[in-house]
């Protein structure tokens, strides 16, 4: 009888970079169809860590260490596009003890402004992006307009190119393993090659970065999609891609909720105002 291979476990964290605040109206899809008032809608911005847990069997992430997911906005785009950022994210993770000039695997789950901002500052790393999400925002004439231009960052996509030319680009088609239990699986629908991650976390359970394929636990729950898609069924068969991956027991994590923030402990250290333990 063959030894079952033990398969990597990891803790996750959230940090919370910046901020706005929206409406409802504004926030969701055609929300005068719901047949609700308007009100307040806050957003956070976050980027996430990956690490190993090392419980002592020796599977780890394969030697690359920590992972990064997404890399937050140039602040000063952001300080132009009204949004508050509460830290620099390069800043952010510094604090949280990641050298981002160090790390070796970067992961884009789309190539919208909030996700691509600091690329130049991972020169070391080995980046990995859904196929058609690079195409799209580099080859495809419609992704020039005002509808999808408005939403991704052209300083973030030229340093992408950079790398692309470097040979530092590893491109998904469907779905791709990462790392020993990080899985990123291609969903569309935010934006044409949305990506999310499905992870294995203490206690045999699986954790799914949903990234912007749900933006809220309330969207995930009701089924109603965030103002920018490039894909409206994609939006629904998205939602129920991350359940399915989650499982009746998984932890799902919406991509710019508030609640993050208070539905999980707080790291300790350095980033305790500004990060939270997925893993926990």
């Amino acid at each position: 009888m063959s030894a079952t291979v033990p398969t990597a476990v990891h803790r996750v964290a959230a940090l919370r970079y910046a901020e706005r605040e929206t409406t409802l109206h504004h926030g969701y899809h055609r929300w005068p169809s719901y047949g609700e008032d308007d009100g307040p809608l806050g957003m956070a911005y976050y980027l996430w860590v990956i690490e190993p847990v090392d419980d002592g069997d020796g599977v780890g992430c394969g030697g690359e260490g920590p992972i990064v997911v997404d890399c937050g906005f140039d602040p000063a785009l952001g300080e132009r596009m009204g949004r508050r950022c509460l830290i620099p994210p390069v800043d952010a993770l510094a604090r949280f003890g990641v050298d981002p000039a160090s790390v070796r695997r970067l992961v884009l789950t789309h190539l919208h402004y909030d996700h691509i901002g600091n690329v130049d500052a991972f020169p070391a790393a080995r980046i990995s992006v859904a196929r058609r999400e690079l195409e799209f925002w580099t080859t495809d004439p419609v992704a020039a307009r005002e509808q999808f231009a408005e939403h991704t960052d052209p300083a973030g996509l030229k340093a992408l190119r950079r790398a692309v030319a470097e040979g530092r680009v590893d491109l998904i088609d469907d779905e791709a393993v990462i790392a020993p239990g990080v899985r990123a699986v291609v969903v569309g629908g935010h934006s044409p090659g949305q990506l999310v991650l499905e992870i294995a976390i203490p206690g045999g359970r699986r954790l799914v970065l949903a990234s912007d394929a749900a933006h809220y636990d309330d969207e995930l729950a009701r089924e109603r999609p965030f103002a920018v898609f490039s894909d409206l069924p994609g939006v629904y068969r998205a939602y129920h891609t991350v359940r399915t991956l989650a499982g009746a027991d998984g932890v799902i994590v919406p991509g710019h909720d508030p609640s993050v923030m208070e539905r999980f402990p707080s790291l300790p250290g350095p980033a305790a105002t500004f990060g939270v333990e997925l893993t926990a």
